[in-house]
């Protein structure tokens, strides 16, 4: 952001708005330096003259596609505190940061344009009252959208690629594991947790009701936080008798199993 002779005196007086976004958890987890890059566009808004009380940092939605406003309550309240003209300059590290839906891009434009608020992003500051700004502000929204477009469909040319092969592996239901084979699929190999499963089919056949099974099985385990988990006089065959300890596990199909007895079932 080098140019800074659209900045006025009326937009200083305004917030700077730093507007931080990553589509995926696992990308704020492991791509912790577009992060901190994002973060670091506060202390850019304080050198292009706002002062540190007047820089916002909206990152509620981090961890949330920009595809569309859907869940995406920090858009949602940086587009309103636009409206209200209570900013004077909105500071993303790029268009695809802020959206990749033209519709959700434009709508800011328009707004921005209306209350005569800034946009600034890595390459610069703009103006989207003014034509030119505008239209490349457009053309940078449009070629962010068309971005998301070709990831999707250059992800979904490689798993039908990887299906026709028949190598495709995804998920598979509660209780069942991919072997070692192609196309291998066994039984999970704790008998806790296929015994449990094995146990709600037969409680179903005899009752004939999900919520009746539920309502069997809340009088028998008592769900728990702690960081172990405590298995002991399980009915058959849901396990083992002894009593031991061990950590709660996700298998393969990411569920956690945290399981306790009641006392008087100990």
């Amino acid at each position: 952001m080098t140019d800074v002779s659209k900045i006025q005196p009326s937009h200083i007086q305004r917030a700077a708005v730093v507007y931080i976004r990553q589509s995926t958890p696992g990308q704020v987890e492991h791509n912790r330096e577009s992060t901190a890059r994002q973060y670091a566009l506060a202390d850019r808004a304080c050198e292009l003259g706002w002062s540190q009380e007047q820089v916002v940092v909206i990152d509620e939605d981090l961890g949330l596609s920009g595809s569309s406003t859907d869940k995406r309550s920090g858009f949602a309240r940086l587009t309103s505190e636009v409206a209200l003209a209570h900013v004077g300059i909105v500071l993303g590290l790029e268009v695809s940061r802020l959206a990749r839906n033209n519709a959700d891009w434009y709508r800011l434009l328009e707004l921005c344009g209306v209350t005569d608020t800034l946009i600034g992003d890595n390459d610069g500051v703009y103006h989207p009252a003014l034509f030119n700004d505008r239209l490349l502000l457009g053309l940078k929204g449009t070629m962010s959208e068309a971005e998301l477009h070709i990831i999707r469909a250059r992800l979904d040319g490689g798993i039908r690629n990887k299906a026709a092969r028949g190598e495709l592996r995804r998920g598979l239901p509660v209780g069942f594991i991919w072997g070692e084979q192609d196309g291998e699929v066994l039984f999970h190999p704790d008998e806790a947790v296929t015994g449990a499963i094995r146990t709600v089919f037969e409680r179903f056949a005899e009752f004939g009701s999900a919520r009746r099974v539920w309502l069997w099985f809340r009088r028998r385990i008592v769900p728990s936080t702690a960081t172990g988990a405590r298995r002991s006089g399980w009915p058959h065959p849901l396990g083992h008798s002894d009593l031991y300890r061990s950590p709660p596990h996700s298998d393969q199909s990411g569920v956690c199993w945290r399981l306790y007895l009641r006392q008087d079932q100990v």
